[in-house]
């Protein structure tokens, strides 16, 4: 699979965590803040720019191996329908998201940059 995070990069870099009890990402994941989304009056920027985003960031993978995240699973449905606007069809969504990962300490957790 493909892990797409859409909390913002301080987040997912663990440098800030205002809401979880630990800080940083799932090893392995890649950064999509939600925001990325929008275009300058706040509206999804249009399909084939999506499109090309998104492809992109998970190459080589196909959209149905993607799997989207955040910190409890809300801006993550962003991404997953921002991915269907651009015609990406059949990603899926980790609904606990990081507040879930982190409920089981024995669970890796990265800080930094993503891979």
């Amino acid at each position: 699979i493909c892990l797409l995070d859409a909390r913002g990069g301080p987040r997912f870099r663990g440098e800030v965590e205002p809401l979880d009890r630990v800080a940083g990402h799932v090893p392995g994941a890649r950064n999509r803040p939600f925001t990325d989304n929008l275009d300058a009056n706040g509206r999804f920027k249009p399909p084939a720019q999506l499109a090309a985003e998104f492809t992109a960031l998970i190459e080589p993978h196909v959209s149905s191996a993607v799997v989207h995240m955040c910190g409890s699973g809300v801006t993550a449905c962003h991404n997953l329908l921002a991915m269907e606007v651009a015609g990406l069809h059949g990603s899926r969504l980790f609904a606990p998201s990081w507040s879930g990962w982190i409920s089981d300490p024995g669970r890796a957790i990265a800080v930094g940059a993503e891979p």
